[in-house]
């Protein structure tokens, strides 16, 4: 950052660090041991997508490498759907006890999008998690801030934000988590929650 920049008031943004998913295992970990909070084996990564054929063909190798692993695995093919905002989610699933095999498949898909230069269109991945009692919670990795957030939706699109504020504080050593509470987005219906 340059001396215009300090004086200015400007920050550069924080370079995404996919690396950061890795943090997840840990994190359920800790959520199951804390708070009953239990993965459910599904997770997505959300994406604007673009027009043309280089985007076409990233996806379908996305798709292809993905299917290839779960075909291996005995499990479920991955899935594409686009929300009312008109992004794309890209929607895998595993068993719930493997959190590590769901977040390789979430860091690929990043991986491959932004190697193919396509990260800029990149918003956001989640890990779904639900308890005994039916609640629904999400680990959300913020591309661009390369930080992550709890997403907790009660009903209707109502959050529970004490029960966020207690997950950032139970995943705090394992994950680094965003600060700045206002860039806390719900992900309404987002698939894998």
């Amino acid at each position: 950052m340059g001396f215009l920049d300090t004086l200015l008031g400007r920050s550069k943004p924080v370079k995404p660090d996919l690396d950061q998913l890795f943090g997840l295992p840990s994190a359920a970990v800790t959520l199951t041991a804390a708070a009953g909070f239990t993965p459910t084996g599904e997770g997505s990564v959300c994406f604007a997508a673009v027009e043309g054929g280089a985007f076409a063909q990233l996806k379908q190798e996305v798709q292809g490498l993905l299917d290839a692993g779960a075909k291996q695995d005995g499990g479920l093919p991955v899935e594409f759907s686009r929300d009312s905002y008109g992004y794309t989610w890209l929607l895998s699933r595993h068993p719930a006890d493997d959190v590590t095999g769901l977040v390789t498949d979430l860091h690929a898909v990043n991986s491959v999008l932004e190697s193919g230069g396509f990260g800029p269109q990149l918003l956001c991945s989640l890990v779904g998690f639900r308890d005994a009692e039916g609640r629904s919670l999400a680990l959300v990795y913020l591309y661009k801030r390369g930080t992550f957030y709890p997403f907790a939706p009660r009903g209707g699109e109502r959050r529970d934000n004490a029960l966020e504020l207690q997950v950032k504080a139970m995943v705090a050593n394992d994950l680094r988590v965003e600060e700045d509470l206002s860039r806390w987005f719900p992900v309404w219906g987002a698939p894998g929650l």
